[in-house]
């Protein structure tokens, strides 16, 4: 077991937690003078490891964990091809119709959109479909690849990328699944392998902090 290193603004969220929790994410965004969606990232890493405990309406409270609870090396260690998950795919010559049916049928808030040769094409969100299903488009003839967000601005990782190095992308991104893929081809093609999610990730966290 290893220490967390946690930033200076992680310990003074935790000190206040202690000393006013429960205290909800708006309280804690004036007593840092940062805005609430600065602070998502670390409330976001506090939680997952189990040294805040988040209630909806209520608040944040501390705890009462140690900080040398977790094992943060084996989060360091593990690697992204330990813990994907198979995707949800469609082809991008599908409709937005389509996607919306998949994603249903899935139980998925996200889709790996593919191009004829199964290479990565986009993915396709449920805000992605909600914002163009309020216009006056026909859905059932709107190609996916029209609606999804593309391969250009699509943020990936590869197999061989740490867990740690994946739960940044996400934070960072402020995106809850991304695809994983193999490095690009000669072509500068990308064969989707998996997803990788803050569902898994939490997860994991779960299993490292019950030392499983």
């Amino acid at each position: 077991m290893v220490t967390i290193e946690l930033s200076p603004r992680q310990k003074k969220i935790l000190e206040l937690a202690k000393e006013h929790g429960p205290i909800t994410g708006e309280t804690l965004a004036e007593h840092l003078s940062v805005t609430r969606a600065a602070l998502r990232p670390d409330l976001a890493i506090l939680t997952m490891s189990g040294l805040l405990d988040a209630r909806p309406r209520v608040g944040y409270t501390y705890s009462g964990k140690s900080l040398n609870f977790f094992d943060m090396e084996r989060l360091k260690r593990t690697k992204v091809r330990e813990v994907y998950a198979v995707p949800a795919v469609i082809s991008d010559e599908k409709s937005a119709y389509d996607a919306i049916v998949t994603m249903f049928l899935e139980d998925v808030g996200t889709l790996v959109v593919v191009d004829h040769n199964s290479h990565l094409a986009g993915v396709v969100t449920r805000s992605d479909l909600l914002k163009n299903s309020m216009g006056n488009l026909d859905l059932e003839k709107v190609p996916v690849g029209v609606v999804m967000t593309r391969l250009a601005s699509v943020v990936y990782v590869t197999p061989e990328d740490t867990v740690l190095q994946a739960a940044r992308k996400l934070l960072s991104h402020r995106i809850s699944t991304m695809p994983v893929v193999k490095p690009p081809d000669a072509e500068g093609q990308l064969e989707v392998l998996g997803v990788i999610s803050q569902r898994i990730i939490t997860r994991l966290f779960v299993e490292i902090g019950e030392g499983r």
